[in-house]
């Protein structure tokens, strides 16, 4: 069903809108999908899913705007979009909750903050090396401490009676520093609130596409729905008469008479009368 809107200014102003929603929608997609991808890269054991609902956003920010610039296939481009846009703001909403959680609940920033944490990387690339055993002072027991390279750890979080279980990351893999660690907490909080403003950004933005799809300027209406030219006239020969009608310019039943029946050798001795009566008067006179 179609909505047709005779004022152009009103169709102009709310495609306008939905443009500016829809472009709005993808640069913050992409920011998320970019903050994302850089906190998923900062270590290698901590799980990061922020980055999977800017991907999702993107693409159906992207079909978005190519269907706000389509005259024929709008409306099958704007339902694509808002289907995955849709699919983008759950996503945003379960991502942000486990981010968040992640970051609340699994990673205490004050062991690293305080300089409590320490790092450890090895030079050479033997077996050895790579996995090295640390001494932990945790809590008032001694225990060791197996650690990989490029690994920041933190004796603080790690217990010593309780080796197979822990609540929080007490090491992190793959790093460079343990400041990594800190910008890691930073870009979490960073994509929860990146992902809940894509939440609310993506149900405006869908909810305005939805509001357009059906709508349909008077202009392009009337343009789109150009009357087809009238068709020729037939034309219709009658070999009997002799005569060509045209069909709806002549009332039906009204014709031309037709050649008299007589026979040509008749009306050529006529035609020889009237030339020598003619003669005739001319002599006379």
């Amino acid at each position: 069903m179609h909505l047709l809107c005779d004022c152009p200014d009103v169709f102009v102003k709310r495609r306008r809108t939905a443009l500016w929603c829809s472009v709005s929608l993808f640069g913050l997609s992409v920011l998320v999908l970019v903050v994302g991808l850089l906190s998923a890269t900062q270590t290698d054991n901590v799980a990061v899913s922020g980055y999977y609902p800017g991907i999702i956003l993107s693409f159906g920010a992207f079909l978005g705007i190519v269907g706000l610039n389509l005259v024929e296939n709008r409306r099958p481009m704007l339902v694509a979009s808002i289907i995955f846009i849709s699919l983008g703001v759950v996503s945003c909403f379960l991502c942000a909750i486990i981010d968040g959680i992640i970051a609340a609940e699994f990673i205490d920033r004050r062991p690293l903050m305080e300089g409590r944490c320490e790092f450890y990387s090895s030079i050479s690339y033997g077996y050895d090396n790579y996995y090295t055993e640390v001494h932990c002072n945790s809590y008032g027991s001694q225990c060791k401490l197996k650690v990989k390279s490029n690994t920041c750890y933190c004796c603080d979080l790690f217990h010593c009676d309780r080796v197979d279980y822990h609540v929080q990351y007490y090491e992190f893999t793959g790093v460079r520093s343990c400041w990594d660690v800190v910008n890691l907490y930073r870009l979490l909080w960073a994509c929860v609130a990146l992902n809940v403003l894509g939440v609310f950004l993506g149900i405006i933005t869908a909810a305005i596409l939805g509001a357009f799809k059906d709508l349909v300027s008077l202009d392009s209406s009337d343009t789109n729905e150009t009357r087809a030219p009238a068709p020729p006239p037939h034309i219709l020969y009658n070999p009997t008469q002799h005569l060509i009608t045209y069909t709806g310019f002549c009332p039906s039943g009204q014709s031309l008479p037709a050649y008299p029946n007589y026979p040509l050798p008749t009306q050529v001795r006529t035609t020889n009368q009237l030339t020598s009566l003619s003669t005739v008067l001319m002599t006379v006179r």
